[in-house]
């Protein structure tokens, strides 16, 4: 096994090809090659196989990282594979799109001692799409029918991994959603140039064909309310996620030419599937020709600007309000942006919104500083005195996070608790809210995060809701807690 592992010492850390930026730029096809079968097995080989794995412990789904490296290293690749969807519901996605670098990457062992991170995002990616290609992804079966059914509202990623663990233990499933597409912001708030679309919809047909009914273009509230599904199904998840935009407040604000950030991708990634935009035909979110500032510092914002450069536009600022090192998006979305010409504000934050005929014009913006830490060691950005200066702009996107929709209000729910910030409560250890029989997986539970996390949420709502289900007619689990 040494001879096959461990040669982080000779053989030098390399990701997949990267198309250059001025080809990349132009189009929305992902920016990453695939690695060929000899580079994953070499770079899969430079694991260190260290007897704890901090890979594997920063995983919030705690895939068996080491022991699938070691397969791809001895070319046992249907293996290796079989053992890295065992733990996850859409490997291939989280290979894409998982920031590795804050996560799995960013603990590896080999990295801390300086010979750089094994590449397991692209290996993961790698062992999947080649299951894809040869078959391996398996039908999903249905386990012995239970005569009892469960109804899931949203289709993203919390609600497509429960659906899969809950339809193989022999539930009967139906996912609800708003959009015509299920996938949520897999489908429309991340774009193609990280996420293309077929990868996510072969997943959605899979579940499809294996009995998961999708009413797609169903609005909860409007189609029916909560009380509804309760009365149509045994158990009802909730994993809508969380979609209201927070604002920008600042003079100027509700100018036209001020957009949310989701609209704003939504709109592109409806284009690039081949619908009819007329937001982005009459240009209202449309970047071509214009120049452009994007408020916020996440991975949405980087989204925001790599979307912009290949609608055309003229220029692209980032204003983020604290420092590089502060930035919460991921430094590998950063390095591409920068690449591709987005030019960073760092330590910046809007103060104004210019124009006339309530069209933006320009962004007037002021240098911060970082302050003393607060008692969690934090710094605050403060304003420098006389650090005011100018950004032209004819489309200006708010990219400052996500909070969840007023769901009693919305759904007609008024005994459904939420938190103060708006968000459902749960029960940590079951996630069942204080409504029996309705639970809630996701970020409508934990506020915006991660699609790891989402499949993590997700799939252990199955477990809970199953454990449920089975209790109610006294029958032993059948899914096992992971």
């Amino acid at each position: 096994m040494a001879e096959r592992m461990l040669k982080f010492t000779t053989v030098a850390r390399k990701t997949p090809e990267k198309r250059a930026a001025d080809q990349r730029a132009g189009d929305f096809h992902e920016i990453y090659a695939d690695f060929i079968d000899a580079k994953a097995t070499e770079q899969a080989s430079r694991c260190s196989q260290c007897g704890v794995p901090f890979c594997q412990t920063h995983c919030p789904l705690h895939n068996n990282i080491p022991d699938w490296l070691r397969m791809t290293a001895e070319g046992r690749l249907e293996e290796a594979y079989a053992l890295s969807q065992a733990t996850n519901s859409m490997p291939e996605v989280c290979g894409r799109i998982c920031p590795q670098d804050r996560l799995c990457e960013g603990n590896c062992v080999i990295e801390q001692s300086g010979h750089g991170t094994v590449t397991i995002g692209s290996v993961e990616r790698y062992l999947t799409d080649k299951a894809w290609e040869n078959g391996w992804v398996k039908p999903l079966v249905a386990g012995e029918p239970r005569g009892q059914s469960v109804g899931i509202v949203g289709a993203g990623p919390a609600g497509l991994a429960a659906a899969e663990k809950l339809r193989e233990a022999g539930y009967e499933v139906t996912v609800y959603d708003r959009h015509d597409r299920a996938g949520g912001l897999l489908i429309y708030g991340i774009p193609g140039f990280k996420l293309e679309k077929d990868v996510v919809e072969r997943r959605t047909r899979r579940l499809a064909a294996g009995g998961v009914v999708f009413k797609l273009g169903f609005e909860v509230g409007k189609d029916a309310t909560l009380e509804d599904l309760r009365a149509r199904h045994d158990a009802v998840l909730i994993a809508v996620g969380v979609y209201a935009a927070r604002d920008l407040t600042v003079p100027g604000g509700g100018s036209k030419g001020v957009v949310p950030a989701l609209d704003y991708l939504i709109a592109s990634n409806r284009l690039n599937l081949g619908d009819a935009v007329p937001a982005f035909e009459s240009g209202e979110l449309n970047a071509e020709g214009k120049d452009v500032v994007v408020v916020g510092g996440g991975d949405t914002a980087m989204d925001c600007v790599r979307t912009a450069i290949r609608q055309g536009a003229k220029s692209v600022t980032c204003l983020y309000r604290r420092d590089k090192a502060n930035m919460p998006g991921s430094m590998r979305e950063v390095a591409n942006a920068e690449e591709e010409g987005v030019t960073f504000e760092w330590l910046a934050a809007p103060r104004a919104l210019s124009g006339e005929a309530e069209a933006v014009s320009g962004v007037r913006a002021i240098r911060m500083r970082l302050g003393a830490p607060d008692a969690s060691g934090r710094q605050s950005p403060e304003e420098i005195p006389g650090g005011d200066f100018d950004r032209p702009a004819q489309l200006v996107v708010k990219a400052l996070g996500f909070e969840p929709e007023n769901l009693p209000e919305a759904w007609s729910a008024p005994d459904l608790k939420v938190t103060r910030w708006g968000t459902v409560k749960a029960d940590v250890r079951d996630q069942m809210t204080n409504l029996d029989g309705v639970f809630a997986a996701g970020d409508i539970v934990r506020g915006a995060s991660l699609v790891v996390w989402a499949i993590k949420d997700g799939r252990d709502a199955a477990d809970a809701i199953d454990r449920y289900l089975r209790a109610k007619i006294g029958a032993p689990a059948l899914i096992a807690a992971e």
